[in-house]
């Protein structure tokens, strides 16, 4: 089970933001941070606009903002959103008809669809201030300076 690259940066970015949340950065200060792609992340800062969690400011100091309170971001709420497709396997891929011929009689479905389950009712279980608990750990490793 892995989730995509773009959900990955996703969440990297809401925890960049969550550090300093009445504050904006720069999808280049998170590039850098992080060390991944500015391209990558200007679609998943756009995207994050598009679903209300962040306000974008274009212009010299435009940046990126948080809109939503840490506690009312819900990671399982955020993967649903922005994972495009997750199928444990081909079957789960109703988009695509999944074509194995044992769709009829597999038992490994079922399985798998707990698997899934499972992973995401874990997830639906923390919110960004769970995963920011240990802010003062993570700030200096990110080189932000902390804000409430």
């Amino acid at each position: 089970m892995q989730l995509t690259r773009y959900t990955d940066y996703t969440l990297r970015t809401l925890i960049y933001l969550g550090l300093r949340p009445s504050q904006s950065a720069t999808v280049s200060e998170i590039s850098q941070a992080y060390d991944i792609s500015r391209n990558h992340l200007v679609k998943v800062a756009h995207n994050l606009g598009q679903l209300g969690y962040i306000e974008t400011t274009r212009g010299k100091s435009g940046g990126l903002t948080l809109t939503r309170d840490l506690e009312s971001i819900n990671c399982g709420e955020v993967v649903r959103q922005v994972e495009p497709n997750f199928a444990l396997a081909e079957c789960f891929d109703t988009a695509n008809g999944g074509s194995c011929c044992i769709i009829p009689a597999c038992k490994l479905i079922p399985v798998l669809a707990r698997a899934e389950k499972a992973f995401m009712d874990v997830l639906n279980e923390y919110t960004l201030a769970d995963v920011l608990a240990n802010r003062e750990e993570l700030a200096p490793l990110l080189g932000v300076p902390l804000s409430n």
